[in-house]
């Protein structure tokens, strides 16, 4: 028996021996033991008893705030109630608690703009989604719950411009990779008071793998973390705990408080390299969508998404689209959900007929032609792919016949030609994709025939390096020279920690590279590695 199977209660197991592939919302048994397996709660969620907010004797809003997927008129406030984050269930009972929130023109909240009651639910783990509606376009608000008597922290977020605007310009932060156990989040802490509009999360918000009571290279001698972390998550209370040991990292706290995300997810949020419903290990796939439902309903109650992003059982439509005026539109993917499993064996290998397979696919059918129509209807000046693993060819040595990743788009190049040949179709004239993955910070040039440098540059690619992942890294890694020469049409490689703006405007978009000297220890500084600009239709990277 695997060790995820081990995980789960006998009728979880059933269900997995019974359950094909994405047979879950047809098969009513299977269904129902994945729900009482994960705790997903019925349409009578309303039933729980009622908790007094006055019987709270603790701090509850230990996890911070957060908002989301900005809207001309609208915003997501996320919150968590958890007087006691690292204990199951969070330290309160299962009972609805009753939230109170409030959206203000200022941080002393003389002006509120809005305010309303929610519903804290225990089925949600006590997690809070308010979609806010009726807002004024493109401009800042200041948010906060109360529940009982305690109060949260301040938040502050944005609405989008207001369709068909102008705006004139545009900040954003990428940021990716933040795997607790490598060291601490000190570029978020940078971030927080970085000016920027908007975060955008590339994948793997959290890891899977197991965190000892030191913290791993956070080295904690202050405290020890509690023995439930230090093994891999399988289950949804792993998953849920995990959260609450990412969200408990104050500089991360900061950052959601300062900034609204937008963020989608790549492997580690459930398991390393998986594709579709094949994990890395050759379980069962009935068994391993077990695990994905549970990674995924934790993924949404603990990040500021929409409804529409819910999942049901273990799917979930977290690709969508938002729009910044006339400037810039995001189309932000999931590469990771729909995917064809990796060529030759996710192993370093060379193109050939698997990845060349007009069959194979990266994004999935559907979610490849939502891209594709949703560039020929694009009225705007920047077209942003925000998405997960590099997207440019990488040629990992200097061999005739170079190796490439297989769980990259080089590993799906059929997918990479039929994405490029629609954005041509669409005459998109500023293409530009927001990667994460690598844990190091690349920028490309995204050409339409990658083995010819002097082949047209169709767009550019923006890689954020990690947060964490990788610990401190180097300026050059090892492999710097044979990546640089192997690939004419990188022009930037660095392997720090930290993360990237990117600024639209009007007539060019300008890229800072910013890292930190350091993660295993705390408070490292910041400063800008690198700056690239490229110019509206002319693509192409070029030092600023």
């Amino acid at each position: 028996m695997t060790l995820a199977a081990q995980q789960h209660s006998p009728e979880l197991r059933a269900a997995a021996r019974h359950v094909g592939r994405r047979r879950f919302l047809t098969v009513t048994g299977a269904a129902a033991a994945l729900a009482f397996a994960t705790d997903l709660p019925t349409e009578g969620v309303a039933a729980a008893a009622e908790l007094d907010g006055r019987r709270i004797k603790a701090d509850p809003f230990t996890l911070g705030v957060a908002s989301g997927d900005p809207l001309p008129s609208s915003v997501l406030l996320w919150t968590r109630l958890a007087p006691a984050p690292y204990q199951p269930g969070g330290g309160l009972p299962k009972e609805r608690v009753t939230v109170r929130w409030e959206l203000a023109h200022d941080a002393r909240f003389r002006r509120v703009a809005r305010r309303g009651t929610t519903t804290a639910h225990p089925e949600f783990n006590h997690t809070v989604h308010v979609e806010v509606d009726h807002l004024e376009a493109g401009r800042a608000y200041y948010f906060r719950f109360r529940a009982g008597s305690w109060v949260s922290e301040t938040g502050r977020t944005r609405t989008a411009p207001a369709p068909g605007s102008r705006p004139a310009a545009l900040t954003l932060a990428a940021v990716s990779c933040q795997a607790y156990h490598d060291g601490y989040f000190t570029a978020y802490k940078h971030l927080a008071q970085d000016d920027v509009d908007v975060v955008f999360h590339l994948g793997d918000y959290l890891y899977e793998y197991a965190v000892n009571g030191t913290g791993g290279a956070r080295n904690y001698t202050d405290r020890t973390l509690p023995a439930h972390y230090n093994k891999e998550t399988q289950t949804l209370e792993d998953y849920r705990l995990r959260y609450a040991l990412y969200k408990s990292d104050p500089d991360l706290r900061a950052a959601h408080a300062a900034h609204p995300f937008v963020v989608t997810w790549d492997d580690h949020e459930a398991e390393n390299n998986y594709a579709d419903d094949i994990d890395e290990n050759g379980n069962p796939p009935a068994e391993f969508l077990l695990r994905r439902a549970a990674a995924y309903r934790a993924y949404w109650e603990n990040l500021p998404l929409r409804r529409p992003q819910l999942p049901k059982g273990p799917d979930a439509q977290l690709y969508r689209r938002l729009v910044w005026g006339r400037l810039a539109q995001f189309d932000i993917l999931d590469t990771r959900q729909y995917r064809s499993d990796q060529a030759y064996g996710d192993k370093a290998h060379a193109p050939g007929p698997e990845t060349d397979d007009p069959k194979r696919t990266i994004t999935g059918a559907t979610q490849e032609r939502w891209l594709i129509d949703g560039w020929r209807r694009s009225r705007a000046l920047w077209n942003v792919v925000p998405q997960q693993v590099t997207f440019s060819q990488r040629k990992l040595d200097l061999t005739a016949q170079a190796k490439l990743s297989m769980d990259a788009w080089d590993g799906y190049r059929a997918s990479r030609e039929r994405v490029l040949a629609g954005a041509k179709s669409a005459g998109l004239e500023n293409l530009m994709v927001l990667t994460g993955d690598v844990h190091v910070g690349y920028a490309f040039d995204i050409k339409a025939d990658f083995d010819d440098p002097a082949s047209k540059t169709l767009g550019t690619e923006i890689v954020a390096t990690s947060i964490a992942s990788g610990k401190d890294g180097a300026d050059k890694p090892a492999n710097w020279e044979t990546y640089t020469k192997a690939n004419p049409h990188l022009k930037f490689y660095n392997g720090r920690r930290g993360y990237v703006t990117v600024g639209l405007g009007r007539q060019s978009a300008r890229a800072d590279f910013k890292t930190v000297s350091s993660v295993t220890t705390p408070g490292a500084p910041i400063r800008t590695a690198a700056s690239f600009v490229t110019e509206a239709g002319d693509p192409g990277l070029r030092p600023a």
